[in-house]
Parts: structure tokens; sequence; C-alpha cells
């Protein structure tokens, strides 16, 4: 004897309600803010901290975190502000390339990082093992490494 078909229950939900699985909940409105042309942008260890250079993407929620996320203000934490501030601005061209302002900044970044990366190797280091030297041998386990006592004075 052949099963009949089943078809799924209907739910009625009702008004600012949605359907899933099991029940009704309710709806959520997503945001996504969109990036106006030359946006204001926050300095690079305030986009380190906050998780973006433009302050019109911070969101409210993340105040709790970045209150707990006070980074020293030190050679490596300034590389990495760089470097998140060369991503943030990157993203941003890809959909304002037109943003000389930002292009600018942009290359300035590159080359800040560029020149502070050099010359924090030559105190602490290479910072990466692809930044060795055939010279050198491999040094990459040389101590102190830059977060250990010493290693980025």
């Amino acid at each position: 004897m052949e099963k009949p078909e089943m078809s799924p229950p209907t739910v009625s939900c009702g008004a600012n309600q949605g359907s899933l699985p099991g029940g009704c909940a309710p709806l959520a409105f997503p945001y996504v803010p969109m990036q106006e042309p030359n946006p204001t942008r926050f300095s690079r260890m305030e986009a380190l901290q906050t998780g973006t250079l433009f302050p019109g993407l911070d969101l409210p929620f993340k105040e709790a975190i970045q209150a707990k996320t006070k980074l020293a203000n030190t050679a490596l934490v300034e590389l990495m502000a760089l470097d998140f501030a060369i991503d943030e601005l990157g993203l941003y061209l890809v959909t304002h390339s037109e943003d000389q302002e930002a292009l600018q900044l942009y290359w300035s970044y590159i080359k800040l990082a560029k020149e502070g990366r050099e010359k924090y190797q030559k105190l602490y280091g290479p910072l990466l093992q692809t930044d060795l030297t055939p010279e050198e041998g491999y040094v990459w386990l040389k101590d102190p490494w830059p977060w250990e006592e010493g290693g980025n004075a």
C-alpha cells in the first residue's frame, strides 16, 4: 500500500512575524550602510581598535569591545595599524576607484609601512618567515620574540 504524500504544514505567523522551521519569529530588518565618496576616516590606531577605518561603518555593539582593546603604542602595533588601514583603503578603493584622496592616502600608508617594517626588522629581526635572507641563515626562531619582554622596546 502506498503512503499518501504529505505536504509540509502551513504556518500562519501573523503581522511582523516570519516562518521558521518549527514556528514563527520576529522579522529581522538587515541594515547595510553604503559608503559615500570621500568619507571621513578614523586614525590608523582608532581604525585598528574599532575594526574599521570608516566611522560610518562602525557598529554600536562594538563599543563594549573597543573599551577592552586599548593597544599600547609600540612599533609593532603601529605596523599593525598601518597594515589594517591599507587593507581597509584597498577594499574601499574597489568600489570607489575615483577617490583620489583615498588613493593617495593608500600609497602613502604603503610607503610608511614599508619604511616602518624595514626599521623594525633592523631592530628586532624578521616579522615574517618570508622576510629571512639566505645570508642570515634560518634566524626565525631567534629570541626574543616581539611580544616577549625586551622584544619590542
